[in-house]
């Protein structure tokens, strides 16, 4: 039996908000070393992606706001980022959900085990990439309807790696996950929490640097490649990070609506590897 305290990363109980929250920290500071790594590939990946979207929208760092530009193409570089960002949360959730369903059975998977592709159906996941990523870009370009996919879409890898979902029936099950309780409400206010946070922190680190001269930002080409530089830097911790929330949401979720601990109390020490696959599948 894991210890049950305050300490735990995954208690097995209901927790507060705070409580998922402070879980979600705990899991990347024990999974750090692998998640953060993936999340630095990933989000520097997407800053080299989105820097031709942003170069025909006119905007310049490190807001990548548009004063010139077009509009239009300006809106479809924020929507294609914001649909970047959840197929890269999704992406991470992966290790971060088998991470999470070690701790809440009371260990902690070792590197080897949250790198080895045996068991953790990445097939899946990759094949629903595209599919949350095309439903978040047409969110996105609709505006607050962004908010409403992203709370709903969260329980995705969980769904794939901890439920054994069928690739057919994902969407539907991570649906019917965030609908419970609260789940997507507070997927969408973890993403607000670190979005604040991301952008005080990008902004404080680019004008930190520009204010101690240690690079000539009046250069345009430096300028964003220092804004770039800086954006994939916060967001290699707040990706992982993301991952980990929605991994936490999806077990509290369990345990609240499905008896999951209770089913686990039930299990004798030592017994499972993995959570148990959920029966609503």
């Amino acid at each position: 039996m894991p210890d049950p305290g305050p300490t735990a990363v995954l208690p097995r109980r209901p927790l507060t908000v705070g409580e998922l929250l402070d879980s979600a920290v705990l899991l990347l500071r024990t999974r750090g070393r692998v998640l953060i790594p993936l999340g630095v590939l990933l989000a520097t990946g997407e800053q080299v992606l989105l820097y031709p979207l942003r170069l025909l929208a006119d905007a310049g760092p490190p807001l990548w706001w548009t004063g010139s530009g077009s509009f239009p193409l300006w809106w479809l570089m924020l929507a294609v980022g914001a649909a970047g960002e959840a197929v890269i949360i999704l992406l991470l959730g992966n290790p971060a959900a088998r991470a999470a369903g070690a701790a809440l059975l009371g260990r902690r998977a070792g590197t080897a085990e949250l790198l080895r592709p045996a068991g953790a159906r990445w097939g899946v996941t990759l094949l629903s990439a595209p599919v949350v990523g095309l439903l978040m870009l047409v969110a996105a370009l609709l505006g607050p309807a962004w908010l409403v996919g992203y709370g709903l879409l969260g329980p995705v890898a969980a769904a794939v790696v901890l439920d054994r979902v069928p690739g057919t029936a994902v969407p539907a099950r991570a649906a019917r996950v965030a609908l419970r309780g609260r789940a997507a409400a507070v997927r969408v206010l973890g993403y607000l929490g670190w979005w604040v946070l991301r952008v005080g922190l990008a902004l404080g680190l680019f004008f930190g640097v520009e204010s101690l001269h240690l690079l000539d930002l009046a250069d345009p080409d430096v300028r964003a490649v220092a804004a770039m530089v800086v954006w994939a830097a916060v967001n290699s911790v707040a990706y992982p990070a993301l991952a980990c929330l929605d991994a936490v949401i999806h077990l509290d979720v369990r345990i609240r609506t499905e008896g999951l601990d209770i089913q686990l109390a039930r299990t004798p020490a030592g017994v499972l590897a993995t959570v148990p696959p959920a029966a609503d599948r």
